[in-house]
């Protein structure tokens, strides 16, 4: 844990912060109703913080250990190449701007609520393809690796499928503009990212035809 600490202080501090405020609202209703995400209000300018505090609670133990999973095995590496103030721009910028379109599109349902950190570790992941494209990605049930940038390819091509027709009950706008939000902030931090990431591309690709 102190190796963490050293190499990646902020994100060590948002993994601790999201577990126990998650658990705290585990088991406590008034704390769960403060946090989460209400767009109806927040269109309507009231419980505007929870564009933020959502990010911090999840809905039950399965959804809280797939995001933090994802986020230990990408946010740890992500920052010391990043930086350390970047990376916590990142995640909260994006944390917010996974949310906005959640907020315009559900702004006249009373009844919808949102939460869970998959949006700002959608931008984390996102990030972390900019800065290692041809590092292997396994996915289940796929018993063999696929690049990771052809990974964030299908992945917006799912979320995006899946925010018209799935009704399972997942926010997959906010994990498709998490997504977007990881590039776009990526790129401004540190702009020179994208002629590596080609570099990077294309060196993958003649090693294949060779």
């Amino acid at each position: 844990m102190m190796e963490y600490l050293m190499t990646a202080p902020v994100a060590s501090v948002i993994f601790v912060f999201t577990i126990l405020t998650s658990l705290w609202a585990f088991s406590n209703d008034n704390v769960y109703a403060q946090m989460i995400l209400h767009p109806f209000s927040v269109a309507r300018g009231k419980r505007t913080y929870t564009v933020i505090t959502s990010g911090f609670i999840h809905n039950d133990w399965m959804h809280l250990f797939f995001n933090m999973l994802s986020y230990y095995f990408f946010a740890f590496q992500l920052e010391p190449a990043l930086g350390h103030w970047q990376f916590g721009v990142l995640y909260f910028v994006s944390l917010i701007l996974s949310d906005l379109p959640t907020v315009y599109k559900h702004r006249n349902d009373e009844w919808y609520h949102s939460l869970g950190a998959s949006g700002a570790v959608s931008a984390v992941i996102f990030s972390f393809i900019m800065f290692a494209p041809t590092v292997k990605m396994y996915i289940m049930p796929i018993p063999f690796g696929i690049p990771s940038a052809l990974f964030g390819v299908l992945y917006l091509i799912y979320c995006n499928y899946a925010s018209k027709y799935s009704r399972d009950n997942i926010n997959h706008d906010a994990h498709m503009f998490g997504a977007l939000s990881g590039l776009l902030i990526t790129i401004a931090l540190n702009p020179h990212i994208v002629s590596s990431f080609i570099q990077q591309i294309t060196s993958g690709v003649q090693s294949l035809l060779h």
